[in-house]
Parts: structure tokens; sequence; C-alpha cells
């Protein structure tokens, strides 16, 4: 076990939790379905537990907000909420995967959160699926 990597994974995890739940603030309000809101809303509430007060990575918030904003304004409907929202689910599986292989020597506790992380975006992902 390597605390080098453990606090690494840890970092990496918190930051697309960070990621995940700013997408979702940023589009909760415009969703119209009410079962799509009370998906993202529990999702949301989800990624908060697993972050716990976890610091900010401007750079991704900045660039996930000028994308979020940039195609809402385009299209405000549901489906390019969930479409979205399904992009950061698949872009933050990929890069936990990633990080899970690349800090392997990280402790258990570390690995299983990255791992109910993972699970998460993967049930998001699928609970979306017919907003698409």
């Amino acid at each position: 076990m390597s605390d080098s990597d453990t606090v690494k994974l840890l970092r990496e995890c918190n930051s697309g939790i960070q990621m995940a739940v700013f997408s979702i603030d940023e589009i909760l309000e415009k969703v119209t379905d009410k079962n799509l809101y009370e998906i993202l809303k529990k999702s949301k509430e989800k990624h908060e537990k697993l972050g716990d007060e976890t610091h900010a990575n401007m750079l991704a918030k900045g660039m996930s907000w000028m994308k979020t904003n940039a195609k809402v304004m385009m299209d405000d409907s549901d489906a390019t909420i969930a479409d979205l929202i399904v992009d950061g689910c698949n872009m933050g599986i990929k890069t936990l995967c990633r990080y899970e292989n690349q800090y392997a020597a990280a402790d258990d506790a570390a690995m299983k959160l990255t791992d109910d992380l993972i699970r998460l975006e993967e049930k998001l992902r699928q609970d979306l699926r017919e907003y698409l």
C-alpha cells in the first residue's frame, strides 16, 4: 500500500465528485420531467456524501460551465440535459478507471470509494437512457 497513491487517487475521486455535483447543479433547475429531476437530485446527494468537503477544481468547473451553458442555451430540453450528464458520466467512469489502475497501490478504502463512485456514475448513466 502506498500513501502517495492513496492521496492521489482520493484527490482524483474528489475532483470527479465535485465535477458531477457542479454539472447537476447547473442543469437541475432546467429539468421539466419530475422523474428525471428526482434521479438527478438523488444522484447529486449521493455524490455529495461521497465527496464530503473537497477542494474545487476551478479549471474543470469553468470548462464544464461553458460547455453546459452553450449547449443548454441552444436547446434546454430534457434530452439535451440528459445528454450532457451522460457525457459527464462517461468521462468520469473512464477517468476513474484510469486513475484506479495508475494508483493501484492505494489502500482498500480508497479503492472501494473509487469503485462506489464508478458504480454511481454507471447507475446514473443507465437511469438517464430513456431521456436521450
